[in-house]
């Protein structure tokens, strides 16, 4: 049910994929809210997606490419962006994050460094950029609201998250930090929402995601986060209902962040020590 919770608001969604992607979910909902977007991802992420079927069911919106690494794209970006609003706008989704490492399955500890610097520019530094080009082209509102996903494993050790694990917490900080200085310059807000583990394109990349999945969901006394339940808490922090919130990590996990160890989890593992009795 929609509630007009976003009418008159204007925003650009970084990183929908195809529909499993959160960024697909939160362009829909935002729409359904009475927001009008621009869509944008990478250059080849365009050509591998289904940014287009997505476009035409938000209202045909702009698909703009752009390189989230690149600042000239970002620019770019930006400006057209406001080209066709007719001015600022009021939220971005930051939804990135690739790791060739993960990708090509290299082991963390054999980390190959080249890649780990592209990781790191393209699921952190990204952000800072994109922040960075909005102040400088003063592309957003006053009490606008910039949102970046991330993981609890920037807080604790996945083995399977690889080096992606060292991104979130550098894309992390950057929130804090940036939301600090554009808080003071511009009243903007600045946060992450940390996700359950979910099944979308980039997710399920990781080693061994599927236990992880399961587990996950037998810790969390809500069970896990869906991907279209973190687009409804996208749209929470893009409205004016939560303009004192920034430079926060917010966990939207069912609980998983702060449980010790859950009931179903202890019995499991009782029936497999008597089993191997």
């Amino acid at each position: 049910m929609a509630h007009q919770l976003l009418k008159g608001k204007k925003g650009i969604i970084f990183g929908a994929l195809d529909e499993r992607s959160i960024a697909w979910k939160t362009a829909i909902r935002a729409v359904e809210e009475g927001a009008e977007i621009v869509l944008t991802n990478a250059p080849i992420a365009l050509r591998m997606g289904k940014i287009n079927e997505l476009a035409k069911l938000c209202n045909d919106a702009p698909v703009i490419p752009a390189d989230a690494t690149s600042v000239a794209d970002l620019e770019n970006l930006l400006q057209k962006s406001m080209e066709h609003f007719g001015g600022k706008m009021d939220f971005i989704l930051h939804s990135i994050g690739m790791s060739p490492n993960v990708r090509k399955a290299i082991p963390y500890t054999d980390t190959n460094y080249d890649n780990f610097l592209k990781t790191l520019d393209i699921s952190a530094l990204s952000l800072h950029k994109v922040l960075q080009s909005s102040m400088k082209l003063d592309a957003l509102n006053e009490w606008s609201s910039v949102v970046a996903l991330t993981y609890i494993a920037a807080q604790r050790t996945f083995p399977g998250y690889n080096d992606m694990a060292e991104a979130k917490a550098l894309m992390e900080s950057i929130a804090r930090s940036f939301g600090y200085h554009y808080g003071f310059a511009k009243k903007v807000r600045v946060n992450t929402i940390s996700q359950s583990p979910t099944i979308t394109t980039a997710g399920s990349g990781v080693s061994g995601f599927d236990a992880f999945f399961t587990y996950a969901d037998k810790m969390s006394p809500l069970g896990n986060a869906t991907a279209e339940q973190c687009a409804d808490y996208c749209l929470t922090l893009f409205s004016d209902y939560t303009k004192m919130v920034t430079m926060q990590n917010l966990f939207h996990d069912g609980g998983f962040s702060n449980t010790g160890v859950s009931q179903s989890i202890i019995e499991e593992m009782e029936k497999a020590a008597q089993a191997n009795g």
